[in-house]
């Protein structure tokens, strides 16, 4: 492991010659952008087709004193399409890579062991192991939650962490719908001490409308799998519906929580999740304006995003983008509302998956280069630190 992690790091520091600090070297490109360039960008108001957000040109820079993302280094190299991320208590990270099935220790100065593998598994498609959570008892418990793809489902386990090697792990919550697209996959404790656990509806949208279907939903369990007191319905776990692919939970100051998810062929949305909401899918996708569903607060067109992970730091919530290849920066209004997404680092490192804000305040991107869609460099998939 250290060994690739060397020669990684080699191949990084070739890429970069000549340059006076560490920034990550862009991936090089055959072809140039088709967009425009995506920043700054303004909120939009509504237009007649009743979506807004998300255009990547003109307009006046966003205000407020917001600073502009600066990419300080790369942290890791030479992974295998990481796409869960979470923080121990001492402030190393553990992450999940997608189509091992290995587990990873990511401490703040870069040195990465393997903490051991989730072999139940099965990478296909889109699926595999997906999102990790630390237990916010974990110093006394000692346990990691993880949301994986087995050959008859997708599940959530949980595994000690004892010393430096994972314990054997014992299945949480199973039946969930799987499939070759579209299995959700981001699990995070909330502020009221619960696991939300986000799901697609497998490339079957009628299920994301099914309230007895586990697909297509925003999950809410106990840490022993059991539904969370004051879900929406008392015997069922679920939280939310009508999602197409959530794959990015976050919360704000306020304990408000934010969902991205994938659209199908137009929009891309961010929605705020509440408690029994109904987001419409596949009856909507972006703005509706129907009563019996919620719309989302921002949109994207799909080539500007395809978002996955998303996290809160600093006032704004920070959303990475696959197809769009670029990290969006968005302002929480004191109002509670989404407003003047911004978009940095612009096809400069490929696909982004996951974001997560680090306890020194530092974002944590990884990249998602080698997952059969992206162009990946000799040092990717690496984990990128940026300074919001």
């Amino acid at each position: 492991m250290r060994s690739r992690l060397a020669l990684g790091s080699l191949a990084l520091a070739l890429a970069t010659a000549g340059c006076a600090d560490n920034t990550p070297a862009p991936i090089p490109r055959t072809t140039q952008p088709t967009d425009a360039p995506s920043q700054p960008t303004p909120t939009e108001e509504p237009g007649n087709d009743g979506q807004s957000g998300g255009s990547d040109g003109g307009g006046e820079p966003a205000t407020g004193g917001d600073r502009e993302p600066r990419a300080v280094g790369t942290l890791v190299d030479l992974l295998e399409v990481p796409w869960g991320v979470d923080f121990l208590p001492d402030g190393a990270a553990v992450v999940t890579e997608r189509m091992t099935g290995r587990v990873l220790q990511v401490t703040a100065d870069g040195t990465l062991s393997r903490l051991g593998a989730i072999t139940s598994a099965v990478p296909q498609g889109e699926a595999g192991l997906l999102g990790v959570a630390v237990s916010p008892d974990f110093d006394t418990d000692r346990t990691l939650f993880f949301y994986v793809t087995t050959g008859t489902d997708n599940r959530v386990v949980r595994a000690e962490l004892n010393g430096s090697r994972l314990g054997e792990p014992s299945v949480v919550l199973d039946g969930i719908p799987a499939g070759f697209i579209h299995d959700g996959g981001r699990i995070a404790f909330g502020p009221d001490g619960h696991l939300y656990v986000t799901t697609g509806e497998t490339g079957d949208p009628a299920l994301a409308q099914d309230p007895d279907s586990l697909a297509g939903k925003i999950l809410r369990i106990t840490p022993d799998g059991e539904p969370a007191p004051g879900n929406p319905d008392p015997g069922s776990p679920v939280w939310s519906l009508g999602h197409r692919n959530v794959q990015g939970l976050a919360w704000d100051d306020e304990g408000r929580l934010w969902a991205s998810e994938f659209g199908d062929s137009t929009w891309d949305e961010l929605n705020l999740v509440e408690k029994g909401g109904n987001y419409g899918w596949p009856e909507v996708e972006g703005r509706g304006g129907q009563k019996q569903f919620i719309d989302p607060q921002l949109v994207w067109p799909v080539e500007q995003a395809s978002p996955s992970g998303l996290s809160y730091a600093d006032g704004h919530l920070w959303m990475a983008g696959l197809r769009g290849q670029r990290l969006w920066r968005i302002t929480v209004t004191a109002a509670g509302k989404a407003a003047r997404p911004t978009a940095f680092f612009t096809e400069d490192y490929g696909r982004l998956r996951t974001v997560a804000t680090a306890p020194d305040g530092l974002l944590w991107v990884t990249t998602s280069n080698q997952d059969g869609r992206g162009e990946p460099t000799p040092a990717d998939d690496r984990i990128i630190q940026v300074r919001p």
